[in-house]
């Protein structure tokens, strides 16, 4: 079964029922991915390592690393 005949079937069952209807497939992996990124963070601050800005060193590190071709 598809996640939208999981969806549909699921809404079917919730207005049968007189329940409210669940959400929509993907309409919260924004808030979830924000919260995944925090929750990163805060076991960095535990473990004592930066919470920001690995990825933005590490690809100044690559930037700078890359031998510049002159045109």
């Amino acid at each position: 079964m598809s996640i939208t005949q999981q969806y549909l079937l699921d809404t079917y069952r919730a207005r049968r029922l007189g329940e409210p209807a669940p959400p929509a497939p993907g309409s919260h992996d924004w808030q979830v991915v924000r919260e995944w990124r925090d929750h990163r963070e805060f076991r960095a601050v535990l473990a004592g390592r930066p919470a920001h800005g690995r990825l933005r060193r590490a690809l100044g590190r690559w930037l700078q690393s890359r031998p510049r071709s002159t045109g």
